[in-house]
């Protein structure tokens, strides 16, 4: 008997770079992201730069967002199951931040082949790292108890720190309750450890920001041993120089495989706003 099929589901919020979608066939499920009272899709009706787009002029435009229903996660299996895949493992943003991986696990009981749920225990680019890994492991014909081994070791090794654009964003989604994010003394760099948000460095100018992220780089790099990639984010025109900077930093450095980007999309630009830009290292995918 040949070796089951195995597919790929994730959700939005992972960030996924399109050549990380046709490389490994995922299936993308949208997050619907609420702008002004008008629902939207994420990467099918609402891109990047027409989200960011809401803020021109100063504007503040009432944002939020919602996990995907479990009858798109229902639509998501069945194309999987019509391209021929024989089980689904679903990679989701952690469920300490979101009930997505409970809509997928409902959704799953109606499916037509079996569908393994993993929360990723990661969000963002983080949780596009653990559909990478998975990815890989599939085409070297692991199963779905190794793959679900390698996201569940890969989660605790993939580091993060970034800067956030809109403060208020985030202090109102209830995730810094413990952080003062103000800027009237400085800017706060922020990490993220098992889906909370922690202060790394507050710094005095948004410059400093890019030599903390790059010495929280270098560090996590130097301590590991191991070869290792960073993926660096940008939301929009205002964050690409300071992306573009830090880019630039981390080139050629010693441990650092390569330097990969991705843009901060609406699910996660509803919480962190226009003008952020961050990181996320881990041990190189092979």
């Amino acid at each position: 008997m040949s070796p089951a099929r195995i597919g790929i589901v994730t959700d939005s919020s992972s960030q996924i770079t399109r050549d990380l979608v046709e490389r490994f066939d995922v299936e993308v499920v949208p997050m619907t992201v609420t702008i002004d009272g008008v629902d939207h899709l994420e990467g099918e009706n609402l891109d990047a730069d027409t989200f960011y787009g809401a803020f021109a002029d100063g504007a503040t435009p009432d944002i939020a967002t919602a996990q995907p229903s479990p009858g798109r996660f229902v639509e998501a299996y069945a194309a999987m199951t019509d391209r021929g895949y024989d089980h689904i493992v679903s990679i989701h943003v952690s469920a300490s931040m979101s009930g997505t991986v409970g809509s997928a696990e409902l959704a799953a009981r109606s499916a037509r082949i079996p569908v393994t749920v993993i929360d990723s225990g990661s969000a963002s680019f983080g949780l596009a790292v653990c559909v990478w890994a998975a990815g890989v492991a599939v085409a070297r014909g692991a199963n779905v108890d190794d793959i679900r081994r390698r996201v569940e070791q890969l989660t605790p090794r993939i580091a993060t720190a970034f800067m956030i654009g809109v403060p208020h964003l985030t202090e109102r989604s209830g995730r810094a309750t413990e952080i003062d994010l103000g800027d009237d003394d400085g800017i706060q760099v922020l990490t993220m450890v098992a889906g909370r948000l922690d202060a790394l460095q507050r710094v005095s100018t948004i410059e400093d920001t890019v030599d903390v992220m790059s010495g929280f780089v270098i560090d996590r790099v130097s301590a590991a041993g191991v070869a290792a990639t960073v993926a660096i984010g940008t939301a929009d025109t205002a964050s690409r120089p300071l992306s573009d900077r830090l880019a630039r930093a981390l080139a050629g450095v010693d441990g650092i495989d390569d330097i990969v980007r991705y843009r901060v999309g609406p699910s996660i630009g509803a919480h962190t706003g226009p003008g952020t830009f961050g990181l996320f290292v881990f041990p190189s995918i092979t």
